[in-house]
């Protein structure tokens, strides 16, 4: 066949099926995405104990800062408060209410605020990797989580042999759930604020502040009964999911009291809510998050 019949034959059509075919980068419906999730459950955990290692390689005592850390913040915050403005008035064993108090509180900054920047500070992956981008907190929460085990363990023991004497009963197994509920709350805001974080970068510095502020309305380091005069910070106090955890932590470990049940409420409902509302306002951007 010579070259001029060559261009004269008829071309050839081929139907292709562009069905399954998505663009690049485009977000999946829900279903598909928290599925997608779920089969890199491997990379999150992965990455999660990578970090907990190499997290304080660079420095001489490693992991040991993990302990050393909220220890000596305890021990600053008892100077301050316990000694010099005796805020321990009224409060029995001050010292255990004191450690369980900021200990926990730290553990929910830690991941909140991690959790918050975990696109402004891995926006090289985002864009050289296709991934579902809340992987990203799920694996800081997941880091921070297996870091304050060695915490939660050195907490247990400073209320043994420093504080006053507290009897352990079988009410100290609730920490396990409390704890399980403050990973969700945790996790859900850190998505939450991770948008709105890497569209406006100054979110950051508001959220430093608010963190304090929250400390504050926590009863870290007072009297809950501090503010049962003032109406408006009572009613707080009553809704705030941190300061219910802590302080179901603090009534199972330190004064023998089950927790009430609207405390369980309560917290199940920031936990439960959070997550869900921080994982669909994650999903809705995640298109953007490559660009940003």
């Amino acid at each position: 066949m010579s070259v001029e019949e060559q261009t004269k034959a008829p071309a050839v059509s081929v139907p292709v099926d562009l069905v399954h075919l998505t663009r690049i980068g485009q977000r999946p419906g829900l279903a598909d995405y928290l599925v997608q999730l779920w089969d890199r459950r491997s990379f999150i955990l992965f990455d999660a104990q990578a970090r907990v290692q190499g997290g304080n390689e660079k420095n001489f005592l490693g992991s040991a800062w993990l302990v050393l850390t909220p220890i000596l913040t305890g021990l600053s915050f008892y100077l301050v408060f316990g000694l010099l403005l005796n805020t321990s008035k009224g409060i029995e064993n001050f010292l255990g209410y004191l450690v369980i108090g900021v200990f926990t509180f730290q553990m929910t900054t830690r991941s909140i605020l991690d959790g918050a920047k975990s696109l402004t500070g891995n926006t090289s992956m985002i864009r050289a990797f296709q991934f579902p981008r809340a992987a990203l907190p799920i694996a800081i929460n997941v880091r921070e989580f297996l870091a304050n085990i060695p915490v939660v363990l050195v907490m247990l023991l400073l209320i043994i042999f420093i504080a006053p004497a507290e009897e352990i009963s079988w009410r100290w197994l609730l920490i396990l759930p409390a704890l399980g509920l403050q990973f969700l709350f945790n996790l859900g805001i850190g998505m939450l604020l991770a948008r709105p974080l890497l569209k406006i970068p100054d979110v950051g510095m508001l959220l430093s502040f608010f963190m304090r502020l929250w400390m504050y309305t926590s009863a870290v380091f007072f009297a809950e009964t501090k503010f049962d005069s003032v109406p408006i910070i009572k009613h707080i106090m009553d809704v705030n999911p941190l300061f219910l955890i802590i302080k179901i932590i603090r009534d199972s470990v330190l004064y023998a009291a089950t927790p009430s049940w609207r405390s369980w409420a309560i917290v199940s409902l920031w936990a439960l809510g959070s997550l869900i509302v921080g994982l669909i306002v994650f999903w809705r951007g995640e298109e953007s998050y490559g660009r940003a």
